[in-house]
């Protein structure tokens, strides 16, 4: 009887050891068709994409593969390193006043008031518009002799501006069309934060005497921090890749006085068919976003959020 128990269980393994063989998951037919869209329109345009850069390639002309040639231009062109000044300048200004302000308004908002969901859905139709209408509208209203803002400035005794038509305003009046259209993408998230801090740390630094500036800084801002990093980095993403608004509004002028990488890297691939310069723009343009990403991100883990010692 002994053996016969002892025997059994090798019987048995023997008999589920075909089962164990490998076999095709079932699922792979509803997964290639997505990798194959994976590797058609994201892989292989940037594989594509590294090609061209390393060959030289204008339109009506063959190829010529030239190695590294094309990246070691960009340092010695001044173009595009005053375009990588302007992108950094805008990007910037892009995302910490829209944080600043989408803040406040997040504040503002969280606080009951009569007519607040009807103020909240008004503050929010700007990022509902069109990049195309919203150029149309800021370039009228940045006209030096017909635009509102100079109308508006000659009201409060101050002298009219050139706005978008002079090289040292230009890029502050695009931040501005930026700030007054993305500003509602961070109230409603810093509005979500905020729905989530509970009531009891309120209740007692009010019970302690904390004023209102003592519980946003020490309590608020704190807790809604980690929400604050993710509105920034939507917000760097964004802006580091504007085209639309600054194409309608300016065409990267007067002269080159706002042309981001963007661009300068459309001039170079649509206007100059510099096609394997242009994939190099484009590849350093990628590495520019990639690092600005990472670094938010780094200075996310670095944050202590709710652990003392812990990161995110």
């Amino acid at each position: 009887m002994s053996a016969l128990t002892r025997t059994t269980p090798a019987a048995a393994d023997n008999d589920a050891a075909p089962e164990r063989e490998w076999r095709p998951p079932s699922y792979w037919p509803f997964v290639i068709p997505a990798l194959v869209v994976v590797l058609a329109i994201i892989i292989f345009p940037w594989l594509f994409t590294i090609w061209m850069s390393l060959n030289e390639w204008k339109v009506g002309s063959p190829t010529t593969f030239v190695g590294f040639a094309n990246y070691w231009r960009l340092p010695n062109d001044p173009r595009f390193v005053e375009a990588v000044g302007h992108t950094i300048l805008y990007t910037v200004l892009s995302v910490l006043l829209p944080l600043v302000f989408g803040t406040l308004a997040a504040v503002v908002f969280h606080a009951k008031f009569p007519g607040r969901g009807f103020l909240r859905g008004v503050f929010i139709m700007p990022m509902m518009a069109t990049p195309v209408a919203i150029a149309l509208v800021w370039t009228m209203m940045f006209h030096p002799q017909l635009g509102v803002l100079n109308y508006l400035l000659s009201l409060a005794g101050l002298p009219p501006q050139l706005w978008v038509f002079h090289p040292a305003t230009v890029i502050p009046s695009l931040v501005l069309v930026e700030t007054w259209q993305w500003t509602p993408l961070v109230m409603l998230i810093v509005l979500g934060g905020l729905a989530a801090i509970p009531v009891e740390p309120y209740e007692s630094a009010q019970i302690d005497g904390a004023g209102v500036w003592q519980m946003f800084r020490y309590i608020t801002l704190p807790l809604i921090t980690p929400f604050l990093f993710i509105a920034g980095m939507i917000r760097m993403i964004d802006a580091v890749k504007s085209f639309d608004i600054i194409f309608a509004i300016t065409q990267g002028g007067p002269g080159s006085a706002s042309e981001t990488i963007n661009l300068y890297l459309y001039s170079v691939a649509f206007i100059y068919y510099d096609l394997g310069y242009g994939s190099a723009i484009a590849v350093v343009f990628f590495l520019l976003i990639i690092a600005m990403a990472a670094m938010m991100l780094h200075l996310r883990q670095r944050t202590l959020w709710t652990e003392i010692g812990g990161g995110a």
